[in-house]
């Protein structure tokens, strides 16, 4: 079947554009003849750092460049591939194809959640699409998902594990008993994470996956900063084995979810999931996404959440659909914002149950100097645990645990600070959300 050329201009020649270049030698003529000899792909320019670097991928030098205004510029380039990360060069390369009425088509989920404002107000001023799958957990087809077979579903609530280095710690220190450091080592030593993991481990690369879903879900830009964040690196040793002798695993959790009011939740931080769940069965570097619509009820969407070939896979899905939007000019299933503002629940009226660790010191009548400042607030106990350590009987510090009842997060913290201000407490008490999912 002879298929007429589409050239790719792509931004990026790392691992996951190495992987973009391979599958498209690999199942060109697969893809023309899925699509019915509409579409086949061809990398016309690739823009790089360095020219003369050695790359596991063979490309002709007349087609590498280190001007992205050169790759954008170029005549032979129908479709646009971002892939460099950060917000600065990988905004100005996706303006400049929008405006040159070039698809764009990317995985960068802190761009568009940063600055997807101006870049989406750009792609409806031009009637240009950008394609994003791979922005949110790899090779798992939930933004389509959600733009397309959700389109006629009010989305209730979207619940997720979308960080897999995260994921693989957490299950470490439950599997192994490692501490938080050599878990994150052992990650590092597998390329689960990176040299600077901090977005990983202190959750904001899990925030701007959920900014986007909740964006897509509920059709209003999301700034960012108001979204409540926090990460694993507090995890311990003492919290997993709570978690697990009451029938609990810990997961960095992404939560989205709509009120009657219509506000939206929107949410991430380490909590206690029911074993019982399937969230809880979610294991090493997978993700996993559930999505619970009016219609269709809850549906769980789980695969590998990055990776090379995972990555790829999502970004030669989307050039397809970029591909397709050109050859037949009927418009474009890209995001549609529909809704030029909405109500983002703050935090502090969000209300779950609570697991908090505090560091006190060892001496009579601690539990209740504790327990009185909490129920002066209001906030009913559930149970107390001080355990004792073989190893160090007499020690003169320990971790105190409280397990609490259902209240608002900002009641919780307003106590907090009135329970930090204790002399028997010594650092900054450690809340794990308590999910009823």
């Amino acid at each position: 079947m002879n298929c007429s050329s589409l050239g790719i201009g792509l931004a990026g020649l790392g691992t996951v554009g190495s992987g973009v270049v391979l599958a498209l030698e690999r199942n060109s003529n697969l893809i023309c003849d899925r699509t019915g000899g509409q579409v086949k792909l061809e990398v016309a320019k690739v823009l790089v750092r360095d020219v003369a670097k050695v790359r596991p991928v063979n490309l002709p030098i007349e087609k590498l460049t280190t001007s992205w205004q050169e790759l954008v510029a170029d005549p032979s380039v129908d479709i646009v591939v971002e892939l460099i990360g950060g917000t600065t060069d990988a905004f100005d390369i996706v303006a400049a194809a929008l405006k040159a009425r070039k698809p764009v088509v990317t995985g960068n989920k802190a761009l568009l959640a940063e600055r997807g404002v101006e870049l989406f107000a750009l792609s409806k001023e031009h009637d240009t699409p950008i394609h994003f799958e791979a922005a949110v957990a790899g090779g798992i087809p939930i933004i389509k998902t959600v733009q397309e077979s959700f389109i006629g579903n009010r989305i209730h609530s979207i619940t997720g594990i979308i960080n897999g280095t995260s994921n693989y710690i957490l299950e470490r220190m439950t599997t192994a008993g490692l501490e938080f450091p050599a878990s994150l080592g052992e990650a590092q030593a597998l390329g689960y994470a990176e040299a600077d993991p901090a977005l990983d481990v202190n959750g904001w690369d899990a925030a701007h996956k959920a900014i986007l879903l909740a964006t897509l879900a509920y059709g209003f830009p999301i700034d960012p900063a108001k979204v409540h964040v926090a990460g694993i690196e507090q995890v311990r040793p003492i919290d997993i084995d709570f978690a697990t002798r009451l029938g609990y695993v810990v997961k960095l959790l992404a939560v989205v979810r709509e009120h009657p009011d219509c506000s939206v939740e929107l949410r991430v931080q380490p909590s206690f999931i029911p074993k019982s769940h399937i969230l809880a069965s979610v294991h090493g570097v997978f993700n996993a996404v559930a999505v619970h619509g009016d219609a269709a009820g809850e549906s769980l969407f789980y695969g590998r959440g990055a990776g090379q070939d995972p990555t790829a896979s999502s970004v030669v899905a989307d050039l397809v659909e970029a591909a397709r939007s050109l050859r037949q000019a009927t418009g474009h299933r890209g995001f549609l914002p529909y809704r030029e503002s909405g109500v983002l629940l703050p935090v502090e009226d969000t209300e779950t149950a609570y697991y908090v660790r505090f560091d006190v010191t060892d001496r009579p009548g601690v539990i209740a100097e504790v327990a009185r400042v909490l129920a002066d607030a209001g906030i009913g106990i559930s149970g107390t645990h001080s355990p004792v350590k073989p190893d160090q009987p007499d020690a003169e510090f320990l971790d105190m645990v409280f397990l609490l009842h259902t209240c608002r997060f900002g009641l919780l913290q307003d106590t907090l600070d009135k329970i930090e201000a204790l002399d028997c407490i010594n650092s900054k008490p450690v809340v794990f959300r308590i999910e009823k999912l």
